[in-house]
């Protein structure tokens, strides 16, 4: 059973993909984009594709919801991962001796803290937090650290100098998976769909209140711009159910309030923050 995921092997995607089959052999398929994910999955190089959505600290990635909705595929799970960020760089090296950072941004981002306190070291922006343990490994650089998960560094042979240096220790990534229309749940107890609403007053108020009175919880709502040069937005929602729920009920609903509804997937809520 093969997963796609952005980043390279070692990445907190293969984390997460991998907590989620913990009882399952799967093999990773590294791409360089969440785009190629999906593509991976529907050129049939991957069986699915597990895919950041929102963290703690940063928000939701919203390019994502909208890349899952167009590609016409389905929300099979999802996943929650403690995300542990840790400095690392090539054997028998110390703090003192790094002049350059290398990481994706979202990580910096999460990590401020602890860098705002270092002297005279420069942050160079990657497209991957393993990538960049990688790419000190490849070139033996020395003087140079990344800021990756503990598995990278067992795999490209780096020292973690210092563990655990993110800002917020309640900080955790959700994660998506997802698959192809045929492999689509039918039953859960969560539902993410999204929907239009008309441009006027008490539009949105209107489906709120109704999925109040059918006592759902409204985990979450985003909203994001339609392209069509009227500033009118889209809103994706994620729906906890009861196990008394009609889902055909839910689905009429919003189907009366709302316009273009699509049901994106019925899962099981991922409950515990599993640590990496």
């Amino acid at each position: 059973m093969k997963t796609a995921i952005q980043g390279e092997k070692g990445s907190f995607h293969e984390v997460a993909a991998r907590q989620y089959f913990r009882n399952e052999s799967i093999e990773i398929v590294p791409c360089t984009t969440f785009d190629l994910t999906l593509i991976a999955v529907r050129e049939g190089l991957a069986d699915f594709a597990m895919i950041a959505i929102e963290n703690a600290r940063s928000g939701s990635i919203l390019s994502n919801y909208t890349l899952i909705r167009e590609s016409g595929m389905k929300i099979l799970g999802e996943h929650n991962l403690r995300i542990v960020q840790n400095l690392m760089a090539l054997p028998g090296q110390s703090l003192e001796t790094i002049r350059e950072i290398r990481s994706h941004p979202i990580a910096f981002n999460q990590c401020m803290s602890y860098l705002n306190h270092l002297k005279n070291v420069t942050l160079i922006e990657a497209d991957d937090t393993a990538g960049s343990a990688r790419y000190i490994s490849e070139n033996r650089l020395m003087g140079v650290a990344a800021i990756s998960s503990a598995i990278s560094a067992q795999i490209y042979g780096l020292e973690i100098i210092a563990p655990g240096i993110e800002t917020y220790k309640k900080n955790y990534t959700r994660f998506l998976l997802v698959g192809e229309k045929d492999k689509a749940g039918r039953e859960g107890n969560k539902i993410s769909v999204s929907f239009c609403t008309g441009h006027r007053p008490g539009s949105l108020a209107a489906v709120l209140v109704r999925l109040a009175e059918l006592d759902i919880n409204l985990s979450k709502i985003q909203s994001v711009p339609r392209l069509n040069g009227d500033w009118e937005y889209m809103f994706y929602a994620d729906l906890e159910l009861n196990p008394d729920h009609d889902i055909n009920q839910i689905k009429n609903v919003l189907q009366e309030y709302a316009t273009e509804l699509e049901i994106l997937g019925i899962y099981n809520k991922g409950d515990k923050l599993y640590e990496s």
